[in-house]
This record gives structure tokens, C-alpha cells and sequence, in this order.
């Protein structure tokens, strides 16, 4: 019988002739190499900012300064909500700090059923499944929608949680060019009519603000005897008469058969869905990995969401002021000289586009010591050679928050260069 020292001995011990293990990380010996010559440079890590205290939905100390919070996704201003937060104590109060299961064993309390209830509110329909996150929302339901043999067909521009969807659920992969329907119509065609196919749309784009043309894509994928998802990540709370998202702004309701989105915007707090009236919908619970195989949400924070979620149902006056926000702000970068993503206002997200990373980083450098925080996106995030900044606006911003914002563009584009 080998005893604790043999078998220490026996692992530790390596053959003097063993092969050299490669490195695993070698392949990203460039990007290593990347980065630390843009830090020799003297600026900020871009992508390693900590908020050292978060003040409200617009405002945080960073660096030991306070800053205004132009890139936080935290669309509605839900995040300090005294109700949204109330729930939140109580049900921590009450439940603990987390359910250590799934939500096929131990791990469905009444709040989260309470969630899934508001959730089928608030987009009115028969069905809804609460995940962890909003990315294994789309990894859990598009894998489990499409597998071998079926056929996905997605915008080239889609996020990275749909991509890897399609992969771990092993269908064919199709992509289309942004945002084009004629393309996607004549990549629809070439397939074979008997698959299954799942077209995977998006409301808004996470990079440059940009909507989707969800009538006519919608149009098409349904002549071609397509399932449509769509994906309201950065549509939900605002776009639409119940903030619902784009699609019920562009009156496609009636045609989507799966709706997946994220608390961790509009709701302010974290944690993935899907919605649906598909009348077989509910066994997805007992066939989607992503939903099976993880622990579920804290009481806490499926508390939070339930009531942030009834709250958005009657918002009207926040919605109203987002879009003005957008609007004012879209507008005075444009009159400064900027480079938008888009020609007008179409969503929250406003992108300044930037020839290079040196340049890109250093306009984010020059608006973080001013007071303002913004993200700056590179590939892979956004097409390749495409560097800018992404400013997501708040219903919570102030006016003179936004007139602020324009006047620290302006004096950062022009001390290095990007405006005149």
C-alpha cells in the first residue's frame, strides 16, 4: 500500500527525459506585449479601473476624484432605487446570503419565481426563466435551441455570449453582414428547407448604439421558415410604450418567439432571462445546461430585480428623459467635431470613434482626469481596427451633468488632437 510520502514523491518527481510542457500561455505573448508598451507610455490601464466608491447612478471617486459615470450601462438609474434596495435588505433579512443550489434542486425560492412573475408582467407573456447571468441566457437557450444539424444565423456583429451559444450547442453557424437584410435573406435561401434554423438578432449593438431593422429581418427570417431570438439587452426600459425593447418599439411582438435579456442594465442589478410564449417552453428548464448545471441567484438580488422590473413598468417620465439625454449629447459631440457611430441619436449608447489605440487611449486618459469615465472598446470587442469610446447615458443625468460631459469632450479632444 503506498503511503503519503511515496505517492508526494512519485508526483513530484519528473523524468529526465520527459518532454518540456509548452506554455498554454504563449499565445498571448503579443497582446502581453502590446499592453505593457501602451502602460510604458505613462497612461492608465483602461480596463482595470476600480470604483473605490460609487456615489449614485452618475457619479463615483476614482482615482481619489470625483467623476461623473458616462459608461456604466446603468440605464434607468435603478441602482441606488430606495425600493429597488429595500427589497434587497429584506430578502437577505430573510433567506440569507445565497440558495448553494440549482434551480432544479434546492435552488428556486419564492423570489425567484416572484421574478419570473414579474418578468412575464411586464413583457406579457405565459413564460419566463430567471439565469445567473445575462450571458448564460444566451449560452443556455441558444444552445439548447439549436444543436447538430440546425442552423443559426446571426449578425456578424453579434456578442460574444451568442457566439459562444452557438458553439457549445454545436449547430452550423451562418453569419450575415451588420445589420444587412438583404444578406441575410440570400444566406436564408441557401440552406436546406427541412433544418431547423434560429435567426439571433439584437435590438441595439453594445458598440456603436446602432438598432436593428427588426421588421424586415423579421420579415425575412419568417418567409424562410425561421424561429427568431432577439436579444434586448440594451433595448429593455426604455425603447417601447412598456419598455419592453425595440422590438415592441418596432411593433414585432407578435413575431418573436424568444426574447432573452440581462438585469445588469436597465434593472440595475444582475442576472440573465428568457421569455417566451412558445407553448413548450418550459422544458427548457430541465434540458438547458447553463440553467441545470449552475447555482442560482441570491434572494437578495432576484429581490432587487423584481422590484426594479415593476418599477420600469411605469417609467415613462425616465424613458422620456434618457432619449433627451441621448439626444443632447449625440448632437453637441457631433458640433464639436467628433466622429460618431451613428448619424443620429438611435439608442443610450453613444461611440466616439478613433483612428488608433494610442489616440483612444489617450482621449480616455484626458476625460478620466477631468472627471469623467467612459469605456474604451478595441478588438476583439468591436470590429477589427476599430477603436473608440463608448459613453452610455442615464435617465439619471443631469442636465448640467450633460452640459458638463460636452465641455470636458471638447477640452480633451482638443489637447490631443482628435477636434480642432
Amino acid at each position: 500500500m503506498t503511503d503519503a510520502g511515496t505517492l508526494a514523491e512519485a508526483c513530484t518527481s519528473v523524468p529526465e527525459d520527459a518532454p518540456h510542457a509548452p506554455d498554454l500561455l504563449a499565445k498571448f505573448d503579443p497582446l502581453i506585449a502590446e499592453r505593457e508598451a501602451l502602460l510604458a507610455t505613462g497612461v492608465r490601464d483602461p480596463f482595470a479601473i476600480v470604483m473605490e466608491r460609487v456615489l449614485s447612478p452618475t457619479e463615483a471617486i476614482i482615482n481619489g476624484r470625483h467623476t461623473i459615470l458616462l459608461g456604466t450601462y446603468n440605464y434607468m438609474g435603478m441602482t441606488f432605487d430606495p425600493e429597488v434596495i429595500e427589497a434587497g435588505k429584506q430578502a437577505l433579512d430573510e433567506f440569507g446570503s445565497g440558495t448553494t443550489g440549482s434551480r432544479v434542486l434546492n435552488g428556486t425560492y419564492a423570489g425567484h419565481k416572484a421574478c419570473e412573475d414579474a418578468l412575464k408582467a411586464f413583457y406579457g407573456t405565459d413564460h419566463a426563466m430567471v439565469f445567473s447571468t445575462g450571458y448564460q441566457a444566451n449560452l443556455g437557450i441558444i444552445s439548447t435551441l439549436a444543436g447538430k444539424g440546425d442552423y443559426i444565423i446571426l449578425d456578424a456583429d453579434s456578442h460574444a455570449s451568442i457566439y459562444d451559444g452557438c458553439w457549445l450547442g454545436n449547430a452550423e453557424i451562418v453569419r450575415f453582414r451588420h445589420n444587412s437584410v438583404e444578406d441575410l435573406d440570400r444566406r436564408l435561401a441557401r440552406l436546406p428547407k427541412e433544418a431547423g434554423k434560429l435567426v439571433v438578432l439584437e435590438g441595439v449593438y453594445s458598440m456603436l448604439g446602432d438598432v436593428a431593422p427588426l421588421p424586415e429581418m423579421v420579415a425575412v427570417a419568417k418567409r424562410h421558415g425561421a424561429m427568431i431570438l432577439c436579444d434586448e439587452a440594451h433595448g429593455m426600459g426604455f425603447f417601447g410604450a412598456h419598455g419592453r425593447g425595440v422590438y415592441e418599439a418596432l411593433g414585432c411582438e407578435g413575431d418573436i418567439d424568444f426574447v432573452v435579456g440581462t438585469f445588469s442594465k436597465s434593472v440595475g442589478t444582475v442576472g440573465g432571462f428568457c421569455v417566451s410564449n412558445h407553448p413548450k417552453f418550459e422544458v427548457l428548464r430541465l434540458v438547458c445546461r447553463p440553467y441545470v448545471f449552475t447555482a442560482s441567484l441570491p434572494p437578495s438580488v432576484v429581490a432587487t430585480a423584481a422590484a426594479s422590473i415593476r418599477k420600469l413598468m411605469h417609467a415613462d417620465a425616465k424613458r422620456a428623459h434618457l432619449w433627451k439625454n441621448s439626444r443632447r449629447l449625440h448632437q453637441g459631440l457631433r458640433d464639436l467635431g467628433f466622429t460618431l457611430g451613428t448619424p443620429e441619436a438611435q439608442s443610450a449608447i453613444i461611440a466616439v470613434m478613433l483612428p488608433d489605440q494610442a489616440l483612444a487611449v489617450g482621449m480616455w486618459q484626458g476625460l478620466l482626469e477631468r472627471g469623467l469615465y467612459v469605456n474604451m472598446a478595441r478588438p476583439p470587442a468591436t470590429p477589427a481596427g476599430t477603436f473608440l469610446l463608448r459613453c452610455s447615458l442615464c435617465a439619471e443625468h443631469r442636465d448640467e451633468q450633460v452640459d458638463q460631459i460636452i465641455e470636458m469632450f471638447a477640452a480633451a479632444g482638443r489637447a490631443v488632437g482628435c477636434i480642432g
